[in-house]
């Protein structure tokens, strides 16, 4: 290359490659702390600390001021973690016991490596019905017990944290991006389209419960129509309706709901929540125990609890590929539960979160786990409110609960084996009464945003019909598509100046703003691309009523009979010079007899001005500008 502006613009290409390598290979050594050449005694301990937060509060942890609270915090939710875990083990369509186990290693595990201070990690109803679904298809109308089939139980177990084990190893490679595609993915669960999915979840759930309420025997469906075709069976089938689990299963249902409602109403006044849930396992195992409902009555109970925990074992893989679907759908779904709530807590208290480390954390929670026969966990919001407004300071709470767990799977788990199944029915449908409520959420997203509605109307209905995998699937897909349809369909207004202000706002919605003799004010909220040029160039003329013919010397276009003097443009914040954009934007100028002065288009670069200068819609002076945020466009002889 020779010549000044050669050399210029090779320097410039030097430069500019030379702080990409640097900014590259600073985010390597700041994202994994595994590089030999740079490693140091303060980065180690910088890494472990990130790796495992317990390590950075556990030391200075106060222990006058937050034990005595996490002690009765960590009691309150390990008493409600029990039963939970009983009941979401039905949903999972595995014995029990084993959603004993999936309530005690991760919450230990959660422990060392999560961030949040007050979520709750174990079994979550939505989660639990996914894994439910799948476990369904691969071993169709059982519940395994613990003697039957165990490597199948354990491959799904191993499966479905699948998707978090790969997630982690991405994060420890910087080059893959897998985990910021994954974070893309879960950008689009938006609030719509969680609480329509969750709402949608909370039905099936319900559904699958309502044969254990009745006490009758059906078969259990997954996939498309499954909400349809249990309502069927049960229907089919209820006028075998056992009258002892019905009755049992109701009283159950309205002892938790005014409990429910005593709890809320006075929680300010209440020390810790009346344990409704343990009180209706007492009771009800009780109750059962005396009267020899499962003999009596032929009333299904809990059954076979094996006491102690079981050697770790590594799952057969043969069946992985038919999981790989499902597993990517609970890791995006507990990963999104877990992350929303996570920030919820933090924001409350006035603490951070590290959204990565909690994909790291919950990652280690069902990896590890899955070896002790657990099945995939993330938070539970209704235990996370109870460790929070129990007092919970930290995850000592956490710990605590988990050693409750222990107890009872150690030493007392025979107990429950009277439980019946009708007890453990009720406190699932009790508990998702909250999840109903989100209904409201249809009249004031109709207020709001119509496309906030579709979304959540869409996620709910596509759960419901086509099962909660491919309706999370639909759901995305069309959250994705309005994020296009947005961007194709900018809102645009006319600006006016609102009187002793600085103010402009848009003429049609404030009257105070009025416009300049002469001058048009077009905004628009959106960048200039091939997909929306055609609108965006549609638009500016509907705006502005662009009258497309000139006066009689053929230099000005008229607009309504009056000499258009200046047309500026707002809020362009970039700009495509190629393609259709280009012509469009082209066109509109030589039609307007024009000429654009941009201050700033951000984000533009030194090519795209100089095309604009080509065009004549740039002047000289304007290539070096690229720092206000107007387009202006002037006619020629102003």
């Amino acid at each position: 290359l020779s010549g000044n502006r050669h050399s210029d613009t090779l320097k410039s290409a030097v430069s500019f490659y030379r702080n990409a390598f640097v900014f590259i290979l600073q985010r390597e050594q700041q994202t994994c702390h595994f590089c030999t050449q740079t490693c140091s005694s303060e980065k180690a301990k910088s890494a472990a600390l990130s790796f495992m937060p317990i390590l950075s509060w556990l030391p200075s942890y106060p222990v006058r001021k937050y034990l005595f609270s996490d002690v009765v915090s960590g009691l309150s939710t390990g008493v409600v973690q029990l039963p939970q875990g009983l009941a979401y083990a039905m949903l999972a369509a595995v014995p029990p016991v084993y959603g004993l186990y999936s309530s005690f290693y991760p919450v230990l595990l959660y422990t060392f490596f999560g961030t949040s201070r007050h979520i709750s990690v174990g079994t979550f109803a939505v989660i639990s019905l996914m894994i439910g679904g799948v476990a369904v298809r691969e071993a169709p109308d059982s519940i395994l017990p613990p003697t039957e089939q165990p490597w199948l139980i354990s491959l799904f177990i191993q499966s479905s944290s699948s998707m978090y084990e790969s997630l982690l190893m991405c994060q420890l490679d910087f080059k893959c991006f897998c985990l910021l595609r994954f974070g893309f993915v879960a950008i689009y669960l938006t609030e719509p389209l969680v609480r329509g999915f969750t709402t949608a979840a909370s039905m099936h759930v319900v559904i699958s419960q309502l044969k254990y309420l009745l006490g009758v025997e059906t078969q259990r469906y997954s996939g498309f129509l499954s909400a349809i075709y249990s309502v069927k069976a049960v229907l089919s089938r209820i006028t075998s309706t056992n009258i002892a689990t019905f009755l049992l299963g109701l009283g159950c249902i309205i002892f938790l709901y005014v409990i429910k409602v005593l709890n809320e109403r006075f929680k300010k006044k209440l020390p810790i929540p009346i344990p409704g849930e343990i009180i209706v396992v007492i009771v009800s195992t009780s109750i059962s125990y005396g009267l020899s409902l499962s003999k009596e009555y032929k009333v299904h109970v809990v059954g076979n609890i094996p006491t102690g925990l079981r050697p770790p074992a590594a799952p057969n893989i043969s069946l992985l590929p038919n999981l790989v679907t499902d597993s990517f759908a609970i890791a995006i779904v507990g990963f999104s539960m877990d992350v929303s709530l996570a920030k919820i807590f933090a924001l409350k208290h006035g603490y951070s979160v590290d959204g990565n480390q909690e994909l790291i954390a919950l990652g280690l929670c069902n990896f590890i786990s899955s070896f002790f026969q657990t099945f995939a966990v993330t938070c539970s919001m209704s235990r996370s409110l109870v460790q929070e407004s129990t007092g919970g300071k930290t995850q000592i709470a956490g710990l605590l609960a988990s050693l409750l767990v222990l107890v009872v799977v150690v030493a007392i788990g025979f107990v429950f084996e009277p439980l019946p199944q009708t007890a453990l029915a009720a406190i699932i449908m009790v508990n998702l009464i909250g999840m109903f409520k989100q209904f409201r959420d249809i009249p004031s997203l109709w207020r709001t945003s119509k496309i906030e509605l579709a979304i959540w109307v869409i996620a709910f209905i596509a759960s419901v019909l086509l099962g909660l995998d491919y309706g999370l699937l639909v759901a995305v897909t069309f959250a994705i598509l309005t994020v296009i349809y947005r961007t194709q369909s900018p809102k645009s207004s006319i600006l006016g100046h609102v009187a002793n202000t600085g103010l402009y706002c848009d003429v049609d919605e404030y009257e105070e703003a009025a416009e300049y003799e002469g001058i048009k004010i077009f905004h628009s909220n959106s960048s200039i691309y091939f997909a929306n040029s055609d609108l965006y160039v549609n638009s500016l003329k509907e705006k502005v009523v662009l009258c497309l013919y000139v006066s009689r010397d053929k230099q000005k276009p008229l607009l309504w009979g009056k000499y258009v003097k200046h047309l500026l443009s707002l809020g362009l914040n970039w700009l495509s010079l190629r393609g259709a954009s280009r012509c469009k934007i082209m066109d509109l100028a030589q039609c307007l007899l024009v000429t654009a002065i941009p201050d700033c288009i951000n984000n533009t670069k030194r090519p795209a001005l100089q095309e604009l200068k080509k065009q004549h819609m740039v002047p000289q002076s304007a290539a070096k500008g690229n720092r206000v945020i107007t387009l202006l466009l002037q006619s020629l002889d102003s």
